[in-house]
């Protein structure tokens, strides 16, 4: 679960990472450790959802994706795990799960929640997406392949509004900066691997270890 305040380490900067993780893989840890290293955060809390909101359902079941998330993580103290996304039937709108870590928190923690670039691109298309910066920062991952201008004038403007460059300003507030990170490019996609593994097709550059070892005890994606 997430950490509480009380064990918060002053001006800590707390950051969330969401997503399916069907499979999770290297491209989902390694941009986010390199982020970690420029932004100076000491945890990263990883949201496994059940019900994604804007993508088909996931093909590895609830249990079987946290069970490899723990794996990836294994021995990392970067990392750690909230799975109360999973516990839900319904879809998990990550402003309203942001909302609820916000009263755990407090309103005074610097609380971040870390997204891709082509997240940020469509994030005018989430559940109440104008809300999310009255509740945490946005930190954001460079995708190949994405434009770096937002879909319209407004939301360039909206975003040029908010964005930092400086990583010890988001320390500063609670939230409200978005600060996009200059963190190595990934080809890596888990569309790609789940294909590879259907195929019968070596994933190690892709996948931890223990995960495609879990895979293979599960069956997984090979239909």
């Amino acid at each position: 679960m997430a950490e509480t305040l009380t064990s918060c380490p002053e001006k800590a900067l707390f950051a969330l990472f969401g997503g399916t993780f069907d499979p999770i893989h290297y491209g989902h840890l390694r941009p986010v450790e390199v982020l970690a290293r420029q932004v100076g955060l000491d945890r990263v809390t990883l949201l496994p959802n059940n019900v994604p909101p804007h993508r088909p359902q996931p093909k590895a079941n609830p249990l079987q994706r946290l069970k490899m998330v723990e794996l990836a993580i294994a021995g990392n103290p970067l990392f750690s795990i909230d799975n109360r996304e999973l516990k839900h039937d319904s879809p998990s709108y990550t402003i309203e799960t942001l909302e609820t870590l916000r009263k755990e928190y407090g309103a005074a923690v610097p609380l971040a929640f870390i997204i891709g670039q082509d997240s940020l691109l469509t994030l005018h298309k989430w559940h109440r997406w104008q809300d999310l910066l009255g509740v945490c920062h946005l930190l954001v991952l460079a995708r190949p392949g994405y434009s770096n201008e937002m879909e319209t004038e407004e939301l360039q403007q909206w975003l040029n509004n908010h964005r930092v460059d400086e990583p010890k300003k988001l320390k500063m507030q609670a939230h409200g900066m978005i600060y996009i990170a200059d963190t190595p490019l990934s080809e890596i996609s888990a569309t790609d691997i789940r294909r590879r593994l259907h195929s019968g097709e070596a994933c190690d550059d892709l996948l931890p270890p223990a995960v495609q070892r879990y895979i293979h005890s599960q069956g997984l994606y090979r239909e």
